[in-house]
């Protein structure tokens, strides 16, 4: 389970340039949900070999009354409460303020593990500019530099230290891992007692926080699956409020753990730009995917049919995925889930030979051929299986570089059709070989 580091702090002191440097990209907004401030950011980090969650916060006002302050320290509490550290920034410039007081004694109320990094440090000695901080009471300081990277590895491998080195225990599970995931109220809390086949307590809680996105392992027809659960821990006889109350955290947790995501969409109303959102993550980060219709007996026929419209014409990027219409309450159609998911399990996981793949990249490409790229033409030889989960089919030849995206898609296309994989996206990537004579054409 990758640790989650909140990014905390009053405005204009650096975070969102520490986010980006932790996060490797100048654009903050990885994930975007309506219902959430553009001032809340979610990215994926890594120290060395070590991955972990990053958040950035807007600028945090604690005692804000109205006004825009007022939503962007409601989405900073909604981050402080999934964080595993939090990560409190100042501005070593302008020193020590009565408001970052305020945001200091706020922060140690949570009782979460605290950590204080004084920012905008370049070209001054540490021990001054960390002087007036420890007024702060807040134990160890570390001085850093997000926009020129200085102290930021100390600060990070402290931030980690108490976390295991290769949290992998989730691997050892057998079957497919599912995710359930989608907006709140759609049903997933239903569905998912449905495909337990009962309202239980949960069996397994995955070593980590009361946080992280909960593990269930069960069997079904002799098959074992781990259900990984983004809804939160349900009781017997009852679901609490809280289950519906949507983490981006949970569910980012979610999808980059499991093998297949079952995206669960409600017939009774519009397909939305957030339905949209879910569903891109679960593509960048490579996931098998079925998509699953709820409530569909709430709906008439012509609702039936705009839906479906919608889903073509909102969420056309998913159509690698199976579509099954389901009641999660009356228990229709649930049991066709399992069939799904497990032929796009298997798509995911597929072993390709590669005199197959060489094969059917030149059927491809006997149907259409790469554009020219001025007077030469790209020229693909052979092709092998990179990877799997999602599979990646490695391609080899001369000029690849110039290849454009819509052939690659094409390309995408073609592998997923010849070997009727349904339920996995694929990735093509190209491999260009060394010209041992462009040193002498100079």
């Amino acid at each position: 389970m990758k640790p989650v580091l909140v990014l905390v702090g009053r405005p204009n002191v650096g975070k969102s340039t520490l986010f980006n440097r932790l996060t490797k990209t100048r654009d903050a907004l990885v994930a975007d949900f309506p219902g959430l401030t553009r001032d809340r950011h979610y990215g994926n980090g890594r120290m060395g070999d070590r991955p972990f969650l990053v958040v950035d916060t807007g600028g945090f006002e604690p005692t804000a009354r109205d006004g825009i302050m007022v939503e962007m320290a409601q989405q900073a509490e909604q981050a402080i409460a999934e964080a595993d550290v939090l990560v409190f920034i100042v501005d070593g410039r302008a020193g020590l303020t009565a408001h970052d007081r305020e945001i200091a004694a706020r922060l140690r109320r949570v009782g979460k593990p605290l950590v204080l990094a004084v920012n905008k440090a370049e070209g001054m000695r540490r021990e001054i500019v960390a002087a007036e901080f420890h007024e702060l009471g807040l134990g160890d300081i570390h001085v850093i530099s997000s926009a020129h990277g200085e102290g930021v590895r100390n600060l990070v491998d402290h931030c980690l230290e108490p976390f295991p080195q290769d949290p992998q225990d989730e691997d050892d599970v057998r079957g497919p891992k599912i995710a359930v995931a989608g907006r709140p109220n759609v049903g997933k809390s239903t569905l998912i007692n449905a495909l337990l086949g009962e309202e239980r307590v949960i069996a397994f809680d995955q070593a980590g926080t009361t946080r992280d996105a909960i593990s269930i392992p069960f069997q079904r027809g002799g098959k074992e699956y781990t259900l990984i659960d983004t809804a939160g821990l349900r009781r017997k006889g009852r679901v609490f409020e809280s289950i519906e109350k949507f983490s981006v955290i949970k569910t980012v947790q979610a999808i980059e753990q499991s093998n297949v995501c079952v995206l669960v969409l409600d017939a009774t109303q519009e397909v939305s730009d957030q339905d949209a959102h879910i569903g891109g993550f679960i593509v960048e980060s490579g996931r098998a995917l079925v998509l699953v219709v709820n409530k569909w007996d709430a709906v008439d026929s012509y609702r039936r049919e705009i839906f479906k419209r919608e889903i073509a014409r909102k969420l056309g990027f998913l159509g690698f995925a199976r579509q099954l219409y389901i009641s999660a309450l009356e228990g229709q159609g649930v049991s066709g889930i399992f069939g799904a998911v497990d032929a796009a399990y298997a798509a995911a996981m597929i072993k390709l030979p590669t005199p197959r793949l060489t094969r059917a990249l030149q059927a491809a490409v006997e149907k259409q051929a790469p554009p020219k790229h001025g007077l030469f033409r790209p020229k693909m030889r052979y092709a092998h299986q990179g990877g799997m989960n999602p599979p990646v089919i490695v391609i080899h030849g001369s000029a690849l570089e110039h290849i454009a995206d819509s052939y690659r898609r094409f390309l995408e296309r073609s592998f997923l059709e010849t070997f009727k994989l349904q339920g996995t996206p694929l990735r093509v990537q190209f491999r260009t070989a060394h010209n041992p004579f462009a040193a002498r054409e100079k």
